[in-house]
């Protein structure tokens, strides 16, 4: 599998939240968090395994992990899609 960083766009490949574009927020061992900034807000992100995502190699643009906000995140997924 690619190599999955924090900032990376995804999208979700199972669930209820099918081909749903998110922002990696953090990643752990076998799972990743992911923002929406709407429904999963930096302060409750989504909590999915690994394998049921598809990492998107494109970061949003001025990406910086300890300035980015709800907003932020909202603006450069609809930019992406």
């Amino acid at each position: 599998m690619e190599r999955v960083r924090a900032g990376m766009f995804a999208r979700s490949k199972t669930g209820h939240d099918k081909d749903k574009l998110y922002i990696i927020l953090k990643t752990e061992d076998e799972y990743v968090y992911l923002t929406d900034g709407r429904l999963r807000p930096l302060s409750k992100p989504k909590k999915k395994k690994r394998k049921h995502i598809q990492p998107i190699c494109r970061f949003p643009e001025g990406w910086e992990s300890e300035r980015i906000t709800d907003d932020y995140v909202k603006r450069a997924i609809r930019l992406q899609e």
